[in-house]
């Protein structure tokens, strides 16, 4: 794998110039130019940018595609390591990567690039639930942007949505509660989004595709005189949809971002990223005798009046000041708004009996949550004991206040038959009121050594204290209560390279998950103790043929007591198990096989499962130990294969591989693994301009994303996106 640093160093000479001037402008074939004569093999047809520093110019891979090996992040440390350099598991996906692949969300993105990581969200609970390593669910993957943290209310997740405004995707598996806090027993999502450049960055694309959808994006950045630089990102999509009736979406996202580099050790950046979604108002489609029939496949039970709408508000400003080459401070200010609505019906279950579809969960639900907050650390370069040390500390404190208004008082249940039915309306005597309201302060404390005991053993160690206090006042009757929690997580981890492309490491690491959603919690469940783990983890990872292959390989046990989990069937009904854990492998393979043909890879196996976990069931103990999580695969895989089989053209086949899963405790509601075919041709149509056709599920497999049981048998399951194509043209000016 080519780093994704300059591929050629800046050097001088006007033959050099003459080259890489000429190679640019012949794009892809240029690309195979430059080959020929540097030995730098192509990865991607993509139009290249052009660099010049001071008195070189160097070609700089706009698409870093592959596993960043070298690529220096915070998602795994905030130390700014490579993962080279991190004891742990880390996926850093690049923004230009997810583009080229299609992948116009988030979800998306991660599963369908990331090593082991699925997704259960639905269209109308946003993008925040994902499994990874034997966890699921927005309280044990924890997502943030930019770095930054936004407290989940009801287990909903609704922003970041759309890639087209993301320069990375950090993917850290495992527990990470060291970082970020409780709520990352299984893993950490960050992305990052584009940031201010002083090069100028003019780029459109608009698509069309099946379904009626349309896609239109802006991407503009440069200098703004000598010490202020900006970038703009607006994307917009709708669709008609592939399910009928309120399958139609639409979406907006602006994220705006302007730097000041006051002096040479100091910058100053404030952005605002706003997001608008009305999503499709698809909970899923009832099972017919354990099947989809066909005549359903594409049928919405949902209301002909449904409304999903959501509004996001992320405000930043963030300071950088670096007094010597060897103390770095950064301060992050923000706010963080979200207005949602939900107006639908969201169970669907067919009746034996009747032959009709039984329709029930008839429920108004707003949110309005505003969090406030600050993070601060300081990263200091020296020596420890004679060696060499580094070592950050800081803090991060915030305010949440967070109101729910539903209609939770309301129980109607409907049928329809299978086809040719009238969805109704949504009843006007069910509509929503002022629930409760709570108002949540959180503050903490967190360090990170890292030790360089020799050339090529050092030791990183961290620690990070949270205490959360929640009141939270019932608007109905007035009655009140207080909970305060208190999290502790930790880690270990060695790192030996035996050479300098290669490294060898193992780790020890704890984390804490919330009592289900920290802001929203119940008076019901204010007596559970909070969820804890520990993992152990043995990898290797490195770089081979001067960087045209990249590798990973882990091994892991997680063990995660008094965990949360839903009731199948009873959506608002929560117990707490016992014990889980997993133990699992994973691994990734990137590789340039020849100038024309690359391949990108990875899978992981687990075995997940209940270890303590007994519930009473009509009046008898039942003991679930030994079954697999719910929602859980415990066989993942992902495989993309690139070959650049002409002047300016190439074309791609993405695969993917998701295995079985249960929708019950004790595992008879089973939804089949599923295997996905993509499809993605580009062509260079000038220096500045790419034409790409996207196939998705090219045959058309009907598979289920989640789905939900009564009584160890499956009612619904919501169904993936059916085949569907889309042609996208992209030019820069």
């Amino acid at each position: 794998m080519p780093d994704p640093r300059p591929i050629l160093r800046p050097v001088g000479g006007r033959a050099t110039l003459r080259l890489l001037l000429l190679a640019a402008a012949l794009g892809a074939s240029g690309a195979h130019a430059l080959q020929a004569a540097t030995g730098v093999p192509p990865t991607s047809v993509l139009l290249d940018t052009l660099s010049v520093e001071g008195d070189g110019v160097g070609l700089t891979r706009a698409a870093p595609i592959g596993l960043n090996l070298r690529t220096p992040d915070r998602g795994a440390s905030r130390l700014g390591l490579t993962p080279l350099e991190t004891p742990g598991s880390l996926d850093i996906i690049a923004g230009e990567t997810v583009r080229l692949r299609g992948q116009d969300t988030i979800a998306d993105a991660v599963t369908q690039n990331g090593t082991g990581i699925t997704t259960i969200a639905s269209p109308g609970n946003g993008n925040g639930a994902f499994t990874s390593r034997g966890f699921a669910g927005p309280n044990s993957i924890q997502q943030l942007y930019d770095g930054t943290r936004m407290y989940v209310g009801a287990n909903t997740v609704t922003f970041p949505f759309d890639t087209w405004n993301v320069e990375r995707i950090e993917v850290l598996r495992g527990p990470a509660s060291v970082l970020y806090g409780d709520g990352a027993i299984g893993g950490v999502i960050n992305v990052v989004p584009k940031k201010p450049t002083f090069t100028p960055i003019n780029v459109v694309r608009a698509g069309l595709g099946t379904d009626g959808i349309a896609r239109l994006a802006l991407d503009s950045g440069g200098p703004i005189g000598d010490a202020v630089a900006y970038r703009l990102n607006i994307s917009g999509n709708r669709a008609g949809g592939w399910i009928d009736p309120v399958g139609d979406f639409r979406n907006l996202a602006v994220s705006g971002a302007i730097l000041l580099q006051a002096t040479p050790d100091l910058a100053f950046t404030v952005s605002h990223d706003l997001g608008y979604q009305e999503p499709a108002r698809y909970w899923g489609t009832p099972l017919v005798n354990g099947r989809i029939p066909d005549a359903i496949r594409f049928n919405n039970y949902n209301v002909r009046d449904a409304k999903i709408t959501w509004a996001d508000n992320w405000t930043q400003l963030k300071t950088e000041w670096t007094p010597t080459a060897d103390i770095t401070v950064r301060n992050t200010a923000y706010r963080l708004q979200s207005r949602r609505h939900w107006l639908d019906v969201e169970q669907y279950a067919f009746n034996r009996g009747t032959g009709r579809i039984d329709r029930s969960d008839y429920l108004e639900i707003y949110h309005q949550q505003e969090q406030v907050g600050n993070r601060f650390d300081a990263a200091f370069r020296g020596s420890l004991f004679g060696f060499r040390n580094e070592f950050l500390a800081g803090f991060d404190v915030n305010h949440i206040d967070f109101r729910h208004t539903n209609n939770f008082y309301f129980d109607q249940t409907t049928s329809v038959p299978p086809t040719n039915y009238d969805p109704g309306l949504f009843p006007v005597n069910g509509r929503a009121r002022p629930a409760y309201a709570t108002q949540t302060d959180q503050a903490s404390v967190f360090a990170e050594d890292r030790l360089i005991l020799t050339e090529r053993l050092s030791l990183l160690t961290g620690v990070r204290y949270d205490a959360p206090t929640l009141q939270r006042e019932n608007l109905v009757t007035g009655d009140r209560f207080e909970k305060s929690f208190q999290g502790l997580g930790y880690r270990f981890g060695l790192v030996f390279n035996p050479t300098p492309d290669t490294a060898l490491y193992a780790q020890y690491a704890t984390a804490t998950d919330p009592v289900n959603s920290l802001i929203t919690l119940s008076q019901s469940l204010a007596g559970f103790r909070l969820a804890t783990g520990e993992q152990v983890e043995v990898g290797a990872k490195g770089v081979f043929l001067e960087g045209k292959g990249e590798w990973t390989l882990a091994g892991y046990r997680i063990v995660k007591d008094n965990l949360i989990s839903n009731v199948p069937g009873q959506l608002s009904v929560a117990t707490q198990v016992g014990r889980q854990s997993s133990l699992g492998v994973e691994a990734a393979l990137s590789f340039q096989v020849t100038p024309l043909w690359r391949v990108d890879a990875n899978f992981a196996l687990l075995r997940a499962q209940y270890d303590a976990f007994d519930q009473t069931v009509n009046g008898a103990v039942v003991s679930y130990a030994g079954r697999q999580p719910i929602d859980v695969p415990e066989r993942v895989a992902n495989a993309w294969i690139n070959y650049a089989f002409a002047r300016d053209w190439e074309a791609r086949v993405g695969f993917q591989y998701v295995g079985t899963v249960y929708s019950d405790f004790g595992n008879l509601a089973r939804r089949p693994a599923y295997g996905l075919v993509n499809l993605g041709l580009d062509h260079q149509v000038t220096p500045a301009s790419r034409l790409s056709l996207r196939v998705f599920n090219l045959f058309d497999k009907v598979y289920a994303i989640s789905g939900n049981a009564v009584d160890g048998v499956g009612t619904n399951w919501l169904l993936g996106r059916p085949r569907s194509v889309e042609l996208a043209f992209t030019t820069a000016f």
